[in-house]
């Protein structure tokens, strides 16, 4: 009788151990996961991602118009060129982007959709995470020797809504831009979009197409800036040198721009201000009131600028599409909104483009050796790792320049840092403060609306050395990928015996 070969059955353990967990599936997530194929091709891992989708708040936010505000050739990865002529591009153009990189290299075979991470556990004695997640109602565990917390900084589930007085009583459609639902026809209806921010502004002009009217509802304006969607000298560059050496360019060429820009937002705010409106007049009708409906309190930086690609906003405006009305909400009735000043705005549909409500690591609650860690009371390390939590890393991008700038810094930190601790047979590192006087701060030191609102439930920022936050990529540069790794502050232990025998 010929003998059977048993095929391998899948294993009954509820623990899978993995050498690297990312949380999140998002630009972040798989930016990491490609820095850590690179650089420890020998590393297991595997993605945690809550929804069903890759891509993040590309794949989540599905609202007219949709983009980013920040060019392309620094918001996409210093290792993949962005090739689209669009600088300033859409939405889809971006998930797509975010999917074909994980695609090519493999990433997207790592990626457990609808795990939805709860609970980290860290346990000094097994040098080793405990990560709890959900998925399909089943409670599974997985661990591992690092953790790279890719959550983003907002809820995902809902986004924030002041309370308007009665709201209920609104005849119309009220709608929020993280929530946009496909069915929503506003052909031929009267729009009004409530905020001033970059989505307000994203919206406004998009919904000019087929709206009869919009109108941007700000109780105070945000400062803009007309941006061409392409850029002509990446365009050009794209002809003439091969794509790297073009991206790389223009990559280096936008980060100057930003830097300048936001330089001597911060030296020379009065003349900043002065060009900010000058430019503004041109480009609106006779007469328009730029000061009352363009012109902020705070100085341009205190604040991010908003993006506006080739004055689409403006265009509409000076066309009679859109207005913008700067104003105070009283209540909401039943066929739109009564102001202050006492005038009504008639409308049919109501975006509530009021923000985002932040949430730190994704809202995981964080325990090491049975202690539970209370994020406000932790300092933030090279703004990479949380005070005496050991091997876990997070990214938060800047808010003066594109995001992915600091996640590609970060994550090359990281994957020095693991080799290091390889070479030398060490298991943990965490980051140790040893000033405990030392005065702290709020980690972001940024004045929107939707950062006041929740600062205090992140964690916070020394006054000097690696525990400062700065949005600076030069700073970032040296602190990140120039410096050393065995700073002092980094403590490293666990070593194996035969780790200890070889040294």
């Amino acid at each position: 009788m010929a003998s059977v070969t048993e095929l391998p059955q899948p294993s009954t353990s509820s623990t899978e151990h993995l050498d690297v967990v990312i949380v999140g599936a998002g630009l972040s997530g798989i930016g990491a996961a490609h820095h850590i194929q690179q650089a420890l091709p020998g590393r297991s891992y595997a993605i945690l991602e809550g929804r069903e989708e890759m891509g993040g708040t590309w794949d989540l936010f599905r609202y007219p118009g949709i983009r980013s505000d920040s060019d392309l050739h620094t918001y996409g990865y210093a290792f993949k060129p962005w090739t689209n002529e669009k600088s300033i591009a859409d939405g889809p153009a971006i998930l797509d982007y975010i999917r074909e990189t994980a695609r090519e290299d493999g990433i997207d075979r790592h990626i457990r959709f609808g795990h939805h991470v709860s609970r980290i556990e860290w346990s000094s004695e097994e040098a080793l995470w405990r990560v709890h997640a959900e998925h399909e109602g089943r409670e599974l565990t997985f661990t591992c020797s690092w953790l790279f917390c890719a959550t983003g900084y907002f809820r995902y589930d809902q986004g924030y809504l002041p309370h308007f007085e009665g709201i209920e009583d609104f005849q119309g459609t009220i709608v929020h831009p993280q929530h946009w639902p496909e069915s929503l026809d506003y052909t031929g209806k009267r729009v009004v979009v409530i905020g001033s921010g970059a989505t307000a502004v994203t919206l406004v002009p998009a919904m000019t197409d087929r709206a009869a009217h919009v109108t941007m509802l700000q109780r105070s304006p945000t400062y803009v800036i007309s941006l061409p969607e392409k850029d002509g000298l990446a365009n050009l560059l794209k002809r003439l040198l091969p794509a790297e050496r073009a991206y790389a360019i223009t990559r280096r060429k936008n980060i100057w721009l930003q830097r300048t820009v936001y330089e001597l937002s911060r030296r020379r705010p009065d003349l900043v201000k002065r060009l900010l409106r000058w430019r503004l007049k041109g480009k609106l009708p006779e007469g328009y009131d730029v000061d009352r409906h363009f012109t902020p309190f705070y100085d341009p930086w205190d604040q991010r600028l908003c993006a506006v690609p080739d004055g689409d906003l403006f265009e509409a405006i000076s066309a009679g599409r859109a207005s913008i009305v700067t104003d105070h909400i009283v209540k909401i009735t039943e066929h739109g909104i009564l102001l202050a000043s006492g005038q009504e705005l008639p409308a049919d549909i109501i975006v509530t483009a009021t923000g985002l409500d932040l949430l730190a690591l994704g809202g995981i609650e964080v325990v090491v050796d049975g202690e539970a860690v209370d994020l406000p009371e932790r300092l933030v390390y090279k703004s990479a790792m949380l005070g005496d939590v050991p091997n876990m890393v997070f990214v938060f991008g800047y808010t003066n320049s594109s995001w992915t700038l600091k996640l590609d810094l970060v994550c090359d930190w990281v994957c020095r840092v693991m080799t290091y601790m390889d070479l030398r047979g060490y298991r943990e590192c965490r980051p140790v403060n040893d000033d405990p006087a030392m005065p702290t701060r709020p980690f972001l030191d940024f004045g929107a609306g939707y950062v006041r609102r929740a600062v205090d439930r992140f964690p916070r920022q020394g006054t000097y050395g690696p525990w400062q936050v700065k949005m600076s990529y030069a700073a970032d540069l040296k602190a990140l990928r120039d410096s050393g790794i065995d700073d002092g502050v980094l403590r490293f232990s666990g070593r194996s015996a035969e780790a200890r025998r070889a040294a």
